[in-house]
């Protein structure tokens, strides 16, 4: 168990060392954070890391913590923080790169928490992709037309759950003047339009923010 830990602070350390640009990117289901955050990768040389996906790639290969995901899944539990936390500090690492969208999380408050306490970083800034509740229905019904799990009454439950655990942690980082808000029901191209401004004037400030320490 020492071992696992001390691997744990290595990685914290050598992550925190880098000092990476990280934005977290969150809406509710349908926003379009998906679409974004792959024109801002090819755009703005970002690494897009989805929670959910690195969660999903982990329970497939194999592992203790795989297992340990697969059976929590099944039971309907949520996953305990510090895993996914140490999956994002892996894939970070991992990437080469030092500039990072976290989309999907954190997804509550003790996500939020959590993340700062054991990666020792903050976000450079919330991007927050706004969506009434009827667009995203009428978006995910037409999308994904004929798909079970995709009605109206699991749209709407997905979207109270946003409603619950995330909004608090977009007020958490709105009273700290972190949270950029997005129109996302207006077409791909008008939102992209609105989130190049973002990362034009963000990334070029950070830029020489960072070169006046140095």
């Amino acid at each position: 168990m020492g071992t696992s830990d001390a691997a744990s602070k290595d990685v914290t350390v050598s992550l925190a060392e880098k000092k990476p640009i990280v934005v977290f990117v969150l809406g509710g289901p349908g926003s379009g954070k998906g679409t974004q955050c792959a024109n801002i990768v090819q755009h703005f040389g970002y690494t897009h890391l989805s929670a959910g996906d690195l969660l999903r790639a982990e329970r497939n290969s194999g592992s203790e913590n795989g297992t340990m995901i697969q059976n929590m899944m099944k039971e309907g539990k949520i996953v305990p923080s510090e895993l996914t936390i140490k999956l994002l500090q892996k894939a970070m690492l991992e990437s080469g790169n030092n500039k990072f969208l976290i989309d999907g999380f954190p997804r509550n408050e003790e996500n939020r928490a959590a993340f700062e306490a054991v990666t020792k970083i903050e976000p450079e800034f919330v991007l927050f992709f706004n969506c009434p509740e009827e667009e995203l229905e009428r978006r995910i019904l037409n999308r994904n037309q004929g798909r079970e799990d995709d009605n109206i009454e699991t749209i709407r439950k997905r979207f109270k759950v946003f409603l619950e655990s995330s909004l608090p942690v977009i007020e958490y980082y709105k009273a700290k003047g972190k949270v950029l808000e997005i129109d996302a029901a207006k077409s791909i191209e008008e939102v992209f339009d609105a989130v190049k401004v973002i990362f034009t004037t963000k990334v070029e400030k950070v830029k020489r923010h960072r070169c006046n320490i140095l």
